[in-house]
């Protein structure tokens, strides 16, 4: 690896890529790489593609931050390579990236940690569009895609199964809808420590938490940290760490939650862990971890001093 002129190390930010959720990604790396520049490190932006291997070789960078979101970028793959390639990256390693972004498996490391989630399984495309496998409200969601893309609630009074797209893939996951208010919690560590979870944050919008509600302007509104009974907040706090942990998360990680307040402790459920949150300044995770005292550009300098490879 190469050796910056300072005393930071040279980092490459990888951003783009070719997943669905690819525009998320440049938001995120661009907005990482001015904080890291910020922060006083030699920053080279690189939008991930066929050829990166060659060019992460002629950067030579001493640490990779991994801004990629969605498939090849947080599941496993580009961890793969850069362990291949010796270089220290950000966030999760490849077993912990690939068991989170594939939302049955990680249920069932969830349901093994004592953790609650909700009843799912994978369908056919075709079976689901033919019946209801399951009775609604459900909901069926692509296995291995992130930031709410490809995302079909079916109410209560549905008489009929739903329709999918045909970009939908050919095996496709459904579970329970778990009704209730939208949370998160951040954690940040390793899962060998004591990983520690920032704060709640409440999530408000019109109606469904989907990819516009995240993503455009005045689509939902943050409340952090979240106004919840003592127990609840606690609660999201220790199943965030537990969930970090049972993956083997290292870096920053974001789990999200639906709490039925009818229900108390018993309403809490655990929906998914995200390997690879969001990363500009109004974010989920880095909005709280503002709230915990620690800027943008801190973070984010935070996570290239954390980043280690050969996990």
């Amino acid at each position: 690896m190469g050796k910056s002129s300072g005393t930071l190390p040279k980092v490459a930010v990888l951003m783009g890529g070719s997943s669905a959720e690819r525009e998320v990604s440049l938001s995120s790396g661009r907005e990482c790489a001015a904080a890291l520049r910020g922060e006083g490190f030699e920053v080279v932006e690189v939008d991930a593609g066929p050829d990166l291997c060659t060019r992460l070789q002629d950067i030579k960078p001493d640490v990779v931050f991994n801004a990629l979101h969605g498939r090849w970028g947080e599941d496993g793959c580009v961890q793969g390579m850069l362990e291949w390639m010796g270089l220290p990256y950000t966030h999760s390693g490849v077993l912990a990236s690939a068991l989170a972004m594939d939302k049955q498996r990680s249920k069932d490391v969830f349901r093994a940690a004592g953790l609650p989630v909700v009843d799912s399984g994978l369908f056919d495309k075709g079976d689901v569009m033919a019946a209801h496998v399951m009775a609604p409200p459900y909901v069926v969601k692509p296995n291995n895609e992130g930031s709410s893309v490809g995302i079909y609630l079916v109410h209560q009074d549905a008489n009929a199964p739903p329709q999918l797209a045909n970009d939908m893939p050919s095996q496709v996951m459904v579970e329970a809808f778990a009704p209730g208010r939208e949370l998160t919690t951040t954690v940040v560590g390793d899962d060998e420590g004591d990983p520690g979870a920032f704060t709640v944050t409440d999530i408000l919008t019109d109606g469904w938490y989907d990819y516009d509600a995240k993503y455009q302007p005045g689509g939902s509104r943050h409340v952090v940290p979240a106004d919840l009974p003592k127990e609840i907040f606690d609660l999201c706090l220790d199943y965030a760490r537990r969930a970090h942990q049972a993956l083997g998360c290292r870096g920053v990680s974001r789990t999200d939650f639906r709490w039925d307040e009818s229900k108390g402790s018993a309403g809490l459920i655990l929906l998914e862990t995200n390997t690879q949150p969001g990363m500009t300044p109004t974010s989920l995770s880095p909005e709280q971890a503002d709230q915990y005292g620690m800027s943008f550009g801190e973070l984010c300098a935070w996570m290239v001093k954390d980043a280690s490879c050969n996990r």
